[in-house]
């Protein structure tokens, strides 16, 4: 198994839309489900074909009073299920965040699932891990 799915983007941009267009094809991406980004996300559904329960995109619904910073948190339990160490496939060992800038907060809870690596990008930040938990 190569690491053709080892990275995961997340998107807690609510105004990303057709940005995800140029994100790359058959990777993991979960992004906030907004008016904006759903549209562009139901047309990617039916334009390409997902190869596998584990690529594609998958839109996640967030209460409308929360940050980007507290969506992201929020939801890595669950992309972490879907992409860890205990699902199908490579485990993903980075993670492309656009839509929040980092913090001491997101740094704290990256590393309970061994994230301890991190560089800042032009919308949001990545982060590395070297081990599986």
């Amino acid at each position: 198994m190569g690491g053709e799915h080892s990275t995961v983007y997340v998107i807690v941009d609510p105004n990303f839309g057709e940005r995800l267009v140029s994100l790359p094809e058959g990777v993991p991406v979960w992004i906030v489900d907004t008016p904006v980004n759903s549209q562009v996300a139901h047309r990617l559904w039916k334009e390409r074909p997902r190869a596998s329960q584990h690529a594609g995109i998958t839109t996640y619904r967030v209460p409308a009073d929360t940050s980007p910073e507290e969506n992201l948190i929020n939801e890595l339990g669950t992309i972490d299920l879907h992409h860890g160490p205990h699902s199908a496939g490579s485990p993903y060992m980075q993670l492309e965040v656009i839509g929040t800038s980092l913090s001491e907060r997101i740094e704290s809870e990256l590393a309970e699932y061994r994230f301890r690596e991190f560089h800042l990008t032009p919308d949001g930040f990545r982060s590395v891990r070297r081990e599986l938990p």
